[in-house]
């Protein structure tokens, strides 16, 4: 089987109104930012984004905000995007927001076939609205479904045509837990070797859970806020 694809216009294009995604990263660190640009070329729209945040307003996420592309957000923060912030208060997005842990174990939960997980995040808040309680032991928990992702777009530092990742420092973040939990996971990266060449000991996410691939080009790895120590 196949998995090379010669860019990500091509990995993503049977990506249709209305799809389910799940969109690796952690801010704007290890954002599938090859897989957004050509979303927001592709001008498709009605989507739900299950994402740790919303981007920027410029960069990430924010960019298929600006153009209207997504119907709804599932994130844990988006404190860092004003046009979010607007379209939520217009009522124009539709916002659900869960605990970081939740949305982890969500996304682990898929990878490993499981219906649902049991938490004790959010017991007793808003978050636990509508959702079944369960008692083990004493103690309450809600039960949380696994995500149910059409695909899952995530970017790694290096792979190779049999699908292996690497992801580099802190962009190993959410994206190997969405790597494994898409029904179809798209690998952008920066590197394509041939396979067999990644040192099997260092490899992060194996090649079954992935099943497209592309070396990306021209990444910003932008910085959300950068802070630094005044010149003495």
């Amino acid at each position: 089987m196949n998995k090379i694809y010669a860019n990500a216009e091509e990995a993503i294009k049977d990506i249709e109104d209305g799809a389910v995604l799940m969109l690796g990263g952690f801010g704007l660190c290890g954002i599938p930012e090859n897989c957004i640009t050509a979303l927001v070329k592709k001008g498709t729209k009605n989507l739900t984004c299950i994402s740790n945040n919303a981007g920027v307003d410029d960069f990430g996420i924010g960019l298929m905000l600006q153009t209207r592309q997504v119907k709804k957000m599932i994130s844990s923060y988006v404190g860092e995007n004003a046009e979010f912030e607007r379209q939520l208060l217009s009522g124009e997005l539709e916002v659900e927001l869960i605990p970081q842990g939740t949305l982890a174990t969500r996304c682990l939960a898929a990878g490993y076939g499981m219906p649902a997980i049991f938490t004790p995040a959010g017991v007793g808040t808003e978050v636990a609205i509508g959702k079944e309680t369960r008692n083990f032991n004493g103690k309450d928990y809600l039960m949380e479904y696994a995500f149910d992702a059409d695909f899952a777009l995530v970017k790694a530092w290096k792979g190779d045509a049999a699908g292996n990742l690497i992801f580099k420092d802190t962009a190993r973040n959410f994206n190997p837990l969405m790597a494994m939990a898409g029904k179809i996971t798209i690998a952008e990266v920066e590197e394509l070797v041939p396979s067999g060449e990644l040192d099997p000991n260092f490899i992060h996410t194996p090649g079954i859970y992935i099943h497209r691939i592309f070396q990306g080009s021209g990444y910003e790895k932008r910085i959300e806020q950068k802070t630094v120590r005044k010149r003495l």
